[in-house]
């Protein structure tokens, strides 16, 4: 029990010093968060113990080189004068503040050596960060909004729209960004209009169209692209989507017979044990031996195997309508097996296994209609449409 203890103690001490010389490291070749973050993470779990003392002294190195480094970096982009640079200004403040926070609940820090507390130099960046976002949200509308006044492509709307919601992100309410925002959207995506097509001597099942064309519930979830299953006036349509049915093939019904005999030893009542000469054996009291009583049982066995089988193919094809030419053809295919077995029998039934036994229950059953066989292939095509849809880009 003592070297297990002590083989822990070991253990723990060779990986706190390890974690140590990494957080060292890490302050030394410049990767001051990857040093706070390993600092804090050790002192949240116990700021006191005496064993986390170099990460307290870590943490006060790191973060006094950390926050030099980017005020230092803050004003000499402010200096520059680039309005582009307004954003990593707004963020290099928000990321000062963010550490801060981080840093206060640990407060304070003892450090015992020195019987003091670890110093850490706190700042209000609450002005610079307010001032410099409405600095950054003036120069982002500006853009933004000359690049959707002055755009020449969906991308340039899509972009215009990006740029907007960034800017509702960081300043909620701002002008009217979000009324832009949805023209931006409006005018960025692309809407395709969906077809049916049935190349088949066979009826496309009702219900298996409207869930085919149903898109709420292929859980699609792309911000530019519209599928429209029934074409609204106003629309200019950039694609058509055709869902074609090319050929759906149904097997006539099928019952096929098998027959098995089966045979079985069963036990069947007492006998006297006879010795090789005819005579009963007896046991050492004198009394007569029983055994079981043996006797074969056999049983004709047919099983019945009703099946149908529909298989349906096509093939999703997507036109752009400027053009007039495929973009992207993807084939369709499914198959659907309906089968039912029974069976009975003929004979003693005690020869047979259980597995044949429950197909005795069983007794014939109607065969699915056509329409029915169609339906439930078209299962697998409403997966593979699915995944069809969502990894399908136009631009």
């Amino acid at each position: 029990m003592k070297k297990t203890l002590l083989y822990v103690s070991i253990l723990a001490l060779a990986i706190s010093c390890g974690g140590v010389k990494k957080t060292q490291e890490a302050v030394n070749t410049g990767n001051y968060q990857q040093a706070i973050n390993r600092a804090i993470s050790n002192l949240a779990d116990n700021k006191t113990r005496k064993g986390n003392q170099a990460y307290v002294l870590l943490l006060e190195e790191a973060y006094a080189k950390y926050t030099s480094r980017e005020l230092q970096e803050i004003n000499f982009l402010e200096q520059d004068g680039n309005p582009a640079h307004l954003e990593s200004i707004y963020k290099k403040y928000g990321a000062l503040k963010d550490l801060q926070n981080r840093i206060r609940p640990l407060m304070p820090l003892p450090v015992y050596e020195e019987n003091r507390q670890a110093r850490f130099q706190f700042s209000n960046y609450d002005s610079q960060i307010l001032s410099t976002r409405d600095e950054l949200s003036d120069y982002l509308f500006q853009n933004a909004r000359n690049l959707f006044t002055n755009a020449s492509s969906k991308y340039d709307y899509r972009e215009a729209y990006d740029d907007f919601a960034y800017l509702e992100e960081i300043n909620p309410g701002y002008g009217n960004v979000k009324e832009i925002m949805e023209e931006a959207h409006r005018r960025g995506q692309d809407f395709v209009r969906v077809k049916m097509i049935n190349d088949t001597q066979q009826i496309v099942p009702q219900r298996l169209e409207e869930e085919l064309l149903n898109f709420n519930t292929y859980g699609l979830n792309d911000l530019w692209t519209s599928y429209h299953t029934n074409p609204l006036e106003g629309v200019e349509y950039d694609y058509e989507m055709q869902l074609a049915f090319r050929n759906i093939q149904i097997s006539p019904e099928q019952v096929s017979e098998r027959q098995v005999v089966k045979e079985r030893q069963i036990k069947d009542g007492k006998q006297f044990l006879l010795d090789e000469e005819g005579n009963v054996v007896k046991d050492s009291l004198g009394n007569k031996i029983e055994v079981d009583r043996f006797r074969t049982v056999r049983c004709n066995f047919y099983q019945f195997t009703q099946q149908k089988i529909a298989q349906v193919t096509g093939n999703v094809d997507f036109i752009d309508l400027r053009t007039k030419q495929s973009v992207n053809t993807y084939p369709l295919s499914s198959e659907f097996v309906f089968q039912h077995v029974y069976a009975n029998y003929d004979g003693d039934r005690r020869a047979l296994d259980n597995d044949l036994v429950a197909l005795l229950d069983l007794a014939a059953v109607p065969f699915p209609s056509d329409e029915q066989m169609v339906y439930d292939a078209g299962e697998d095509l409403k997966a593979r449409l699915k995944s069809i849809i969502a990894g399908q880009r136009f631009r």
